[in-house]
């Protein structure tokens, strides 16, 4: 089946939209942090927005009080500190916003479940066993994304010790 591309993807955005969620399918992410920053909205205007940053994202989504209502009633913390490692269901609703419907995206009063750890024992035996640098850059390219990420630690004091 083919993947269709939303017009809104074709614009730099600096935050996630409904646009964001391909195929408008619900997506679990990780809170990386949360803050308070300065936002240029599409009319110019500077607006002090509560940001949250995710780790499966490299664009952040900026939190209404609904979303914040719900990241509270789920995991009953009240306080942001303590927010950075939950795990959250954002999806996309339609609301009334402006005189018009609109899409919006929502965090769902669902609690994901927890990650279960994933064993990269076998990728990072084929990283120990590289002898060359390139041996090593090789090996570590053919990982998955999130096999790289797990074992970035390795790879660096593998590249020190094959200098």
């Amino acid at each position: 089946m083919e993947t269709l591309t939303h017009w809104k993807v074709q614009f730099n955005y600096e935050y996630m939209g409904s646009y964001s969620l391909s195929d408008g399918k619900d997506v679990i992410m990780t809170i990386k942090q949360t803050k308070k920053e300065q936002v240029i909205g599409t009319n110019g205007k500077k607006e002090d927005c509560f940001v949250c940053y995710f780790e499966e994202s490299d664009k952040p989504m900026i939190l209404n009080r609904t979303n914040c209502k719900t990241i509270e009633k789920i995991y009953k913390q009240p306080y942001i500190e303590d927010w950075p490692g939950l795990r959250v269901v954002i999806g996309i609703d339609k609301v009334n916003a402006f005189g018009e419907t609109v899409e919006a995206l929502r965090i769902r009063a669902i609690k994901p479940e927890p990650l279960k750890p994933v064993d990269y024992s076998k990728e990072e035996a084929k990283l120990r066993s590289s002898k060359s640098l390139d041996e090593l850059q090789a090996n570590f390219t053919s990982l998955s994304v999130e096999a790289k990420h797990a074992l970035v630690a390795v790879k660096d004091e593998l590249k020190t010790k094959l200098i």
